[in-house]
């Protein structure tokens, strides 16, 4: 396994220290405000377990959704309650994350508790990576250090993943060194054959995933609506489908490397798209699914699926495969009958335990963890990131990763303003 490059919760003295720690509770909600998915919060126990262990006074920060300023629709409460739950513990809910309420409800805690405090993005500075907010988050809370393990925000240079680090020694949690770590592992040193599978909206999304895949996977197999755009590109009439127009350079530069890479006559074995789909001409929810050859679209048909062949195309890849990376539903998913590529792909992953299955974050664990029944157990590693897993395939840096204390730990740990 690739090592990790940061000291972590295992490397520093936590036992009865006030810790603050970035989770990431971005949790969705259904129409009552209720949580309608906990992956995200139950991927943050192992790090909470392990504080409580060594007596730590546990201050927690996160965010939820895109409030425009304080919109109790946004209020974190609804997750101290289900951390609570799941944790069979007491968690004080504070209702702001920085100022007099966090200090006093920081001096009546005592070691071994837990306090969650309000949405960090009911304060715009929080999304500005503002300095003086950074050190408020740090001095408020009396923390001695700072762990991050909010893998899904990582990506983003913000004052509780990049300001932060700046105020108090910090270092990484064990949900985000796991997800560095697996992820890293499946891109550097993957058992092979590894198959790529990128399905989602936008070419442009992906691109710099695309390009780095050309280069580490055994092959690569585009589906979703970004299909629809290479398809178009290859001549096709895709009719009234989704495309996302502009792309010609990019997808020239795909296959030039692809060509460089297999040669012209293994193009088309190694990038692999479908070469029939599943089309309808809406997307009502009791729209009909039909099976088409991709030459033969209508132009008031959508193509929303992977066809028959393309998935038994799909399986077969799959099954052939030790490691594989999706990322990005099939077909337009939320729709049963435009959802059968994915289902099928991730039955084929899920009974086959002798492949390493990497499913990235977003859309693509969403579906998987409802298809799957029992929080993903059936895959080896469900991403709780989806930017933040995207960047660190494409083998981008992350600001919230970039920013910690690195390993080995002869680094200065007691500075209150350390170098990155």
């Amino acid at each position: 396994m690739v090592g990790f490059s940061k000291l972590t919760v295992r490397d520093v003295p936590l036992e009865h220290k006030v810790v603050l720690v970035r989770a990431d509770y971005n949790v969705p909600l259904d129409s009552n405000g209720n949580i309608s998915d906990d992956l995200r919060i139950k991927a943050s126990i192992p790090t909470l377990t392990y504080l409580l262990e060594q007596k730590c006074t546990v201050v927690v920060i996160s965010h939820l959704g895109r409030p425009e300023g304080k919109e109790k629709r946004f209020s974190l409460r609804p997750v101290a309650k289900r951390l609570a739950s799941l944790l069979d513990h007491h968690v004080a809910f504070v209702t702001d994350c920085i100022g007099d309420k966090v200090v006093q409800a920081r001096k009546k805690a005592s070691a071994g508790s837990i306090l969650l405090l309000e949405n960090l993005r009911f304060y715009p500075e929080e999304e500005a990576n503002d300095e003086v907010f950074a050190q408020s988050l740090a001095q408020d809370s009396g923390a001695r250090y700072f762990v991050q393990d909010g893998f899904g925000v990582v990506h983003r240079a913000h004052a509780s993943t990049d300001a932060i680090t700046h105020y108090v020694p910090s270092v990484a949690g064990l949900l985000l060194e796991k997800e560095v770590t697996t992820i890293t592992h499946a891109m550097k040193s993957p058992e092979r054959p590894l198959v790529a599978v990128l399905g989602g909206a936008k070419v442009s999304d992906k691109i710099h995933v695309i390009e780095r895949f050309v280069k580490v996977a055994d092959k690569i197999v585009i589906g979703g609506a970004m299909a629809n755009t290479f398809l178009s590109y290859r001549g096709l009439s895709m009719g009234a489908s989704i495309l996302e127009p502009g792309q010609k350079d990019v997808i020239d530069a795909i296959y030039s490397a692809v060509r460089k890479k297999v040669g012209d006559a293994r193009v088309d074995d190694f990038l692999i798209l479908p070469r029939d789909v599943a089309v309808a001409t809406s997307l009502d929810k009791k729209a009909e699914r039909k099976v088409v050859p991709v030459g033969n679209i209508s132009a008031d048909e959508m193509a929303l699926d992977a066809g028959d062949y393309a998935i038994s195309v799909i399986v077969k890849e799959v099954l052939q495969a030790k490691t594989v990376v999706w990322n990005g539903t099939l077909g337009y998913a939320e729709i049963p009958a435009f959802a059968h590529a994915s289902a099928r792909l991730a039955l084929a992953l899920a009974t086959q335990p002798q492949t390493t299955s990497i499913i990235g974050g977003g859309d693509t664990a969403d579906f998987v963890l409802k298809w799957d029944g029992h929080d993903g157990n059936s895959f080896n590693h469900v991403s709780t990131g989806g930017g933040a897993s995207l960047e660190l395939m494409a083998g981008d840096p992350l600001p919230g990763v970039e920013s910690l204390l690195s390993a080995p730990k002869s680094a200065t740990l007691n500075s209150n303003k350390h170098k990155r």
